[in-house]
């Protein structure tokens, strides 16, 4: 932007005309800029100082960051993956796009009382009723997950119901810092909506004080601690994964989550790669009757960050018995460069050799996890 008028004072005076339009592309371009960058810096949250005066306890902390029980390997991309990366996630007729719109579950009906059930309202969003209980997972309404209202990946189907429209929430659970699981926008306006606490990972605290969250609506909470709403347990579990949300990486904590009412258990996995610990997990805490599992956004160049659909079945099995899957972290926001419909299919296919029960929600539909249905394959466009 700053380029432009520098290039055209050093024309000659004869060409008057070019340095008007180079003046007026970079106004134009000025304003999108601006435009693009709006709330921006609010958005990117705060810094490592202000996030280590909590972190600094964890024995997971280590010089300045947080690190994986199981070191993940990092993202490997060469030049022609790269390319072919790029050219997928830019192309407007990419096999990552759905072919049409995405038809999404509408339902003005208020919801009726039920032990367990979860409403999935795209990607990672989910609110799960659990014995009496509502709590809302990694809220995101904005249309794009980005630092910026203009650029970043958006959204390919609208929020199926306005955040507004929320019942009474008693928690808002949060997996980590990343974009497409905390929502500044989101985050403000469950705040002005809602009285629920934010439960999160040890750092993402500091974000929503930032953001100016009164302290005492934020429960921050290492792997392996807990804290009790009424006689429900949320219990921060590991994950495989990574944090940031701008050039700075892991100064915050990422999780997975135990939701554990008197009579029923869910698994959020939030956003990981497979691990190990899930087997612990399920051996502290389960076993579990509904999960809530990562299918999409995977790629042989980041294999331990984020789980391809067969190891989410794998997953699903090392923390339940006979619980019911279904899963999320797919469908609303382009984040790889597979077919937009691959993760579903794949994992339906391995939940099927491996007889595990699934079901797969349109966005804004709501499963009953005693009486789900047979899959209604919706995502056949």
């Amino acid at each position: 932007m700053l380029g432009l008028p520098r290039v055209a004072s050093l024309l000659p005076s004869g060409r008057a005309a070019l340095r008007l339009a180079a003046g007026t592309a970079s106004l134009a371009t000025g304003g999108w800029v601006l435009r693009a960058l709006n709330d921006t810096p609010a958005s990117l949250g705060a810094g490592p100082g202000e996030i280590r005066t909590v972190a600094d306890g964890s024995p997971h902390y280590r010089e300045g960051v947080f690190h994986n029980l199981e070191p993940a390997s990092p993202i490997r991309l060469d030049a022609e993956e790269n390319r072919l990366v790029l050219f997928d996630m830019l192309g407007r007729n990419s096999a990552s796009r759905p072919r049409a719109a995405i038809p999404l579950a509408h339902s003005a009906a208020p919801l009726s009382s039920e032990p367990l059930a979860v409403t999935w309202l795209g990607h990672s969003t989910a609110l799960v009723e659990i014995d009496g209980y509502r709590v809302l997972t990694d809220p995101v309404w904005s249309d794009r997950c980005s630092p910026s209202r203009a650029v970043g990946p958006q959204r390919l189907h609208p929020a199926p119901a306005p955040l507004e429209a929320l019942p009474a929430l008693d928690a808002v659970v949060i997996s980590h810092d990343h974009y497409d699981h905390l929502d500044m926008d989101t985050v403000l306006a469950l705040a002005r909506t809602q009285r629920a606490p934010f439960v999160v990972p040890l750092g993402v605290g500091a974000h929503l004080r930032q953001w100016r969250i009164p302290s005492e609506r934020i429960i921050e909470l290492d792997w392996n601690e807990q804290t009790r709403i009424g006689d429900l347990a949320l219990v921060c579990t590991p994950a495989r994964h990574f944090s940031g949300r701008f050039l700075s990486r892991n100064t915050t904590l990422w999780s997975s989550w135990a939701i554990i009412g008197p009579q029923h258990r869910a698994y959020f996995g939030g956003d990981t790669g497979y691990t190990s610990s899930f087997g612990q997990i399920g051996a502290d805490h389960g076993p579990f009757d509904l999960t809530l599992m990562p299918i999409g956004a995977y790629n042989t160049a980041w294999p331990d960050i984020h789980m391809n659909p067969e190891e989410a079945v794998r997953a699903h099995r090392d923390v339940s018995d006979a619980g019911l899957l279904v899963p999320i972290h797919w469908c609303t926001f382009r984040l790889a460069p597979h077919p937009w419909a691959e993760p579903v299919e794949r994992m339906l296919a391995a939940a099927d050799d491996a007889g595990v029960r699934t079901a797969v929600p349109r966005p804004g539909g709501r499963i009953v996890t005693a009486a789900a249905d047979a899959i209604d394959r919706w995502w056949e466009l």
